[in-house]
């Protein structure tokens, strides 16, 4: 027998009253492109989704131990809710299965766009929120985020480049550059050496095979720094 999200939403003890804002909080504007029938798309319930889970993951933050100051809340609740994140979440539990595409996003891959899966997450939250209460919704997040509120949360996956980038710019615009310190070793494997700058100084050195592999590192390294 086929899992519909309210088996999920069920077997979670996550309540809901009607079906209809859980049904809208996974039609893509691909899908009702095509099935105007339809009441309209996720991307409102998306913008409410939004702001249950800034308020969601900086309570929790807040309350973590021991406490944080300020700037480090601030990377680490961009490191929970960046696209990246949210696509992690929504595929541990599967739930983009539920995901209503159009005949061409579904054929481009759209069902494991993060962008896509990420927008889909924060309108099931949406739907969750104003079909019952926040509460409720909280006890969504609980579920599906909670075991990532760690000090550690920059690492929920191996995109660090990316998430220096957002953590970096949370709060400020500054800027990020790489450069290649040195290439070593023979042509056919070399080295290289790779220095991440924010506002032209030095907060991470990484090296691998490739530049794409260094810059990686090197990333890996400015995001332990700015972190602690």
């Amino acid at each position: 027998m086929h899992m519909s999200i309210y088996d999920f939403l069920k077997e979670n003890g996550i309540r809901y009253n009607s079906h209809d804002l859980i049904d809208q909080a996974f039609i893509h504007s691909s899908y009702f492109n095509e099935h105007e029938s339809y009441k309209g798309d996720n991307e409102r319930l998306e913008f409410m989704g939004d702001a249950v889970l800034e308020l969601w993951t900086s309570t929790k933050l807040y309350h973590l131990e021991p406490s944080l100051d300020e700037g480090e809340m601030t990377k680490l609740r961009a490191a929970l809710v960046c696209e990246n994140a949210l696509a992690t979440y929504v595929r541990h539990y599967k739930l983009n299965q539920f995901l209503l595409l159009g005949s061409g996003e579904e054929k481009s891959g759209g069902r494991d766009r993060s962008s896509i899966i990420a927008d889909m997450f924060e309108a099931l939250l949406g739907a969750i929120y104003l079909d019952t209460d926040v509460e409720n919704a909280f006890k969504f997040l609980d579920l599906l985020v909670g075991p990532y509120v760690t000090r550690d949360a920059y690492k929920l996956n191996d995109d660090y480049k990316t998430h220096l980038q957002e953590l970096v710019q949370a709060d400020t615009k500054r800027s990020i550059s790489y450069e290649t310190l040195k290439t070593s070793g023979p042509s056919n494997k070399p080295t290289f050496k790779v220095a991440v700058k924010i506002d032209g100084l030095v907060y991470g050195i990484g090296e691998g095979h490739s530049k794409k592999d260094a810059q990686k590192a090197a990333a890996k390294a400015a995001l332990e720094k700015l972190v602690k």
